[in-house]
Order: C-alpha cells, then structure tokens, then sequence
C-alpha cells in the first residue's frame, strides 16, 4: 500500500505540475449516469442500491463518465482535472466484485493537437515515475477506420475486421478480407497495417508508402503530435484498438518492465461527448494502481534473530535486545527462526 500512495503522490506532483485541478467524488452515483452508457464500461455489471430518497444509486464503476457529467461545453475554454479514485469493478482474474485504485486526468473541452500532445507527453512521464523501463503504444482510430472504410466491405465485416486488428490476427483478415470480395492491393494494405509495430521512425515512412487521400489527414496529425512528443519510449502499434464508437483519433497503452498487463490507457473519446448531446471534445487516460507490485525488497528484514527458551529470564531477553538495537541493530525476538524472512544473524541466549 505505501508503494500505490507514493506513486498516487508522484502521479498528483506532475498532473499539477501541468495545471490540471484535482477533481473528487463521492463513492455513489446516480445509476442512470451509468446505464445509458454501459457499453463504454469495461463491465456492464454495476453495483447498485436504492437511496432513502427512492433514487437508484450505484457504486462508481468508472470515473470519466462522472467528469463528463460536470463539465459544461465553453467555447475555447478546456476543463483539466486529474483523480485519485477507487472504482468498482468485476475482477477479470477473479470475477468477483472489487474495489481498484485508479489515477487519471481527463481533458474536455476545446481540444486539438497542442491539448493531445500534451497528454501524451503526460501520459509518458507518468510511466517514468513508475518504472524506468517502460514504452507506450500508439494508434490512431482515423487511420484504421479511413483504411477499412475505403475498401467497400459490408457492416460485419468492418466488425470483424476491426476484432483481427485488435488481436492482431492476420490469418482471420484475410479470410475474412476474401470473403467480401476485396481486391488483392486494398488487402494488402489492410494487412500491412495491421502488421505495424515499431518505434515511429521506421513506422511512419512505410505508413507513408500506404497513404491515399483518406489516410493523409490523420496520418500528418499523428507525424505532428510525435514530432512534439518525441519518439522515445513510443511505440506505434495499431492493434491499439478501443471502441470505436466512443473512441476516435489517438489511443494508447502504457507497459513497464514485469508487469504482463497494460498499467495506463487512454485516448480520445469525442463520440462519447456527441452521444451525451455535448460539442465538446476530449482525451484522458487512466493509471491502474492495482496491477502496480511493490519492488521486491533487497537486503534483510532484520539483522538479528534473537532466541530465548522458556527458562532465559525475561530481563535477559529484554537487556539483550536492547543492547543490540543500541548498536543500531533491527532484532526481531523468538522462540524460534520465522520463515519466509530474510535476516542477517541468530543469537541464541
């Protein structure tokens, strides 16, 4: 636990650092501010009670939702907040209902590429102040959909199509690319695409080599926000792939070094905004404070394990241990040596 609230105070410095306001929540929501947009949630199973007011709560399953919610659309005017929040959730290992720590910032409001770019660049440090080996994977939707959607394939197979870049499988692609009849060069586009991964400097000229009059737009939107960012620690992958009809434009992961799961995710989320009759625009990610292990830790628990039987006297035991924390000693007395420490020395009385 000391481990998540240092990271939680590290995460807070930064996002402040760029101006965004902490924004705080009660555990409870009103129902109806979840059940209009389920699908957006990881897991449509919410916790919910009945208030004694008769209104239909629920146990917070996401945060977003909740910041959208109490944003108002200002022309050229932004809403920056960040959070610090536990959120209710079906445990996808135990599933089972539980309680997980999440920090975040969300961006809404007048959005364009600086407001991007910068939480990119958020998005980046934050994985800095959780690991020093760590690497972002970056996608943007427009390419994807503007790739699928020139090559004429029917409602399901843009459905599934999308599934195979997410998964990143090429043999199902091309099924089911034959399947609807696409030509041999729009295919192999598709597939080429789908096969993209790698840091931007090799990535973006061969991205280049594939772009048509739909492409180009996001595909100099994304050079430019790199070109900010920097390609380091940055890895174009697009089977970075949200749902897309709430998701658009950049989407990304965050890994760091022994941990098997994505620890931050983000991206943008305008249609979300559109759904809920707003004109604003938005892009936020969140940090996973739960898949984050505390550091094995390295050297000793203590230094002495002091011994005693039932017939050493209770001042000896207590003489001894004092003199040995004197010395600057961790001791830790027993009747006999613990298991599963680590310690330096056994003194027996």
């Amino acid at each position: 636990m000391v481990f998540a609230e240092e990271t939680v105070s590290k995460l807070s410095a930064l996002y402040e650092s760029y101006g965004y306001m902490r924004f705080k929540m009660s555990k409870f929501e009103e129902y109806d501010t979840y059940v209009k947009n389920k699908s957006f949630l990881t897991s449509d199973n919410v916790i919910t009670f009945t208030d004694t007011n008769g209104k239909l709560m629920a146990m917070k399953p996401d945060v977003t939702l909740s910041i959208v919610k109490s944003s108002k659309d200002e022309a050229g005017q932004t809403k920056k907040v960040y959070y610090n929040e536990n959120v209710y959730r079906v445990s996808g290992d135990s599933h089972a209902f539980k309680e997980i720590m999440q920090s975040g910032l969300e961006c809404i409001g007048d959005v364009g590429l600086y407001e991007i770019s910068e939480v990119i660049s958020i998005a980046l440090e934050s994985l800095k102040k959780i690991a020093s080996c760590y690497v972002l994977d970056l996608s943007h939707l427009g390419i994807i959909a503007a790739a699928v959607d020139g090559i004429g394939v029917s409602k399901d197979g843009r459905k599934k199509l999308l599934a195979c870049f997410g998964s990143k499988n090429v043999c199902g692609a091309e099924e089911i690319l034959a399947e609807e009849g696409v030509n041999e060069k729009d295919a192999a586009v598709i597939i080429k695409l789908m096969s993209f991964s790698g840091i931007p400097s090799v990535v973006l000229p061969e991205l280049q080599k594939l772009s048509n009059a739909e492409m180009a737009p996001y595909i100099q939107e994304l050079e430019t926000i790199l070109s900010v960012v920097g390609d380091e620690n940055v890895r174009i992958d697009f089977s970075v792939i949200n749902d897309m009809r709430y998701y658009n434009g950049i989407v990304f992961q965050g890994f760091v070094k022994d941990v098997p799961k994505c620890v931050l995710s983000g991206g943008q989320y305008d249609p979300l905004l559109k759904q809920m009759r707003r004109n604003a625009k938005a892009i936020g990610f969140a940090v996973y404070l739960d898949e984050l292990k505390e550091p094995a830790k390295r050297g000793t628990d203590v230094d002495v394990v002091l011994l005693f039987n039932e017939k050493t006297p209770i001042n000896n035991i207590f003489e001894a241990a004092k003199s040995l924390r004197a010395a600057g000693k961790k001791v830790i007395v027993e009747k006999s040596v613990p298991q599963n420490i680590i310690y330096g020395e056994v003194v027996k009385l």
